[in-house]
């Protein structure tokens, strides 16, 4: 790939990453006007439509056979009915800021599942990053709450661990689906699957949620429009795209972006005052994730290939 389409790929992935790190705020606002399951299953059923709109003019829509819709049903019930479900409840009861710094640690935890289910390698750097990630995550949730004990842990910040943890967990189940699905195609099955078992499961915990949906202002509805289309939707899809030109590793470095820009929108937009422990939280989580997903590994070994690739060049042409 020539330079210019690397840089615009990683432009395309720094716009993702901020889009996915202030949607974190509006899903919170969103959250604190609507009735959280009814609103959250409405979202990701309209990014579903969009998923699936987009993939219709691209011609890219197809129906899953039996083997396929068995990995979209349990896929889709972790990563969208339990990671949404988890990540609503948990925003209304925490910070944006906590929200955010702890959803950043969705790639050390799937290294963690990869190692466990699919016999993934491990390496004392990778130990290291986990011990990092986890460390990072006590200061934001005990120190971040008045004290190191475990009654400052805030019930919502728990729910935002089980979000990305059974999310991390989905991953596992969409590797062994992934190679014969298209993985935007697959996307749009899981978000459209999970929206339908979220809005039953809003039926019973919101019998009047519905109604309760005319209170929304225009102002809220399109902080709605713009996390259900442009983050979610439009997101995964560009993020998809860029992985499949620049490679999984250098992709998934550019997510350690996201828990900025959260704290970015938390205290810009909600006002969120950020402690020193979210801080030093953040960084601990950042290299964590930088050495226990091993994408720092992964990234100096292509860097090396490609320069004993460059410099074996020059000495045959010589």
């Amino acid at each position: 790939m020539a330079k210019e389409q690397k840089f615009q790929m990683y432009l395309l992935l720094v716009i993702v990453m901020a889009a996915w790190g202030f949607n974190v705020v509006g899903i919170k606002v969103i959250v604190s006007h609507f009735p959280i399951v009814t609103i959250t299953s409405l979202r990701i059923f309209t990014a579903a439509i969009s998923v699936f709109t987009i993939l219709a003019l691209l011609k890219k829509v197809r129906i899953p056979t039996r083997k396929e819709l068995r990995y979209i049903a349990a896929a889709g019930f972790f990563n969208v009915v339990c990671h949404h479900f988890f990540l609503s409840i948990g925003l209304a009861k925490t910070t944006a800021s906590n929200g955010g710094l702890i959803l950043g640690l969705g790639p050390l935890l799937s290294a963690i599942l990869a190692f466990i289910f699919l016999k993934s390698r491990v390496t004392l750097v990778k130990v290291m990053g986990i011990i990092l990630g986890f460390t990072g995550v006590a200061f934001i949730v005990l120190a971040g709450h008045g004290g190191l004990s475990l009654s400052s842990i805030s019930l919502g910040d728990l729910y935002i661990f089980l979000s990305i943890l059974t999310q991390a967990y989905s991953f596992v189940l969409i590797k062994k689906v992934s190679d014969t699905l298209d993985p935007r195609l697959l996307t749009g099955y899981m978000m459209l699957f999970g929206s339908i078992v979220l809005f039953f499961l809003s039926l019973v915990m919101e019998p009047g949620g519905l109604k309760e949906l005319s209170n929304g202002s225009f102002g809220i509805w399109m902080i709605f429009l713009a996390s259900a289309v442009f983050a979610t939707a439009i997101g995964h899809m560009i993020y998809n795209y860029a992985v499949s030109k620049v490679g999984v590793t250098e992709a998934a470095i550019f997510i350690n972006f996201e828990p900025f820009f959260t704290l970015v929108g938390a205290v810009t937009i909600l006002g969120e005052n950020i402690s020193v422990a979210q801080i030093l939280g953040f960084l601990l989580i950042l290299f964590g994730v930088l050495f226990g997903s091993g994408a720092l590994e992964e990234f100096l070994h292509q860097s090396r290939r490609k320069k004993k690739t460059v410099y074996g060049g020059k000495a045959k042409h010589l």
